[in-house]
């Protein structure tokens, strides 16, 4: 798998964030991740999540466990409880579990089954909140 930044850092005027962990289909993880910059999963990972950004689940990856982040895109399978100030399940996305977030969007096609609380805006975990949880990048793997 490769990435790619072409340097463009003229979208909406801010500069991209180029710091993202991987986790590449056909990888396995069990444990605790506490990470101050954006995931993407198209693996496994058994655990917890705790992101100050923003985690994406892709279409192949499977998470097993608890999610705490301020943006969570699903395309993928997560069984668990997220806690989350936006949540998006996209077309073929799958969460079984449950849900705290202020917004909650859920595409055509995709599905969830569980429980869901819509939390005041000012609940809703922050960046600042959610660094002052995590000083640094974390990996506890088993």
């Amino acid at each position: 798998m490769a990435i790619f930044n072409n340097g463009d850092s003229t979208h909406k005027g801010t500069k991209p964030d180029t710091n993202t962990t991987i986790i590449t289909a056909g990888s396995t993880i069990k444990g605790e991740m506490n990470l101050s910059c954006n995931l993407y999963v198209d693996g496994e990972f058994e655990g917890i999540i705790n992101s100050s950004k923003e985690v994406n689940i892709g279409k192949s990856g499977h998470i097993k466990g608890d999610i705490s982040t301020t943006r969570l895109v699903v395309q993928g399978y997560i069984e668990g409880s997220i806690n989350a100030a936006r949540v998006e399940i996209k077309a073929h996305g799958r969460v079984n579990g449950s849900i705290e977030s202020c917004e909650l969007v859920i595409e055509a096609k995709g599905i969830f089954e569980g429980s869901s609380i819509v939390k005041d805006v000012s609940a809703a975990p922050t960046k600042a909140s959610l660094s002052q949880k995590i000083p640094e990048d974390t990996l506890k793997v088993s």
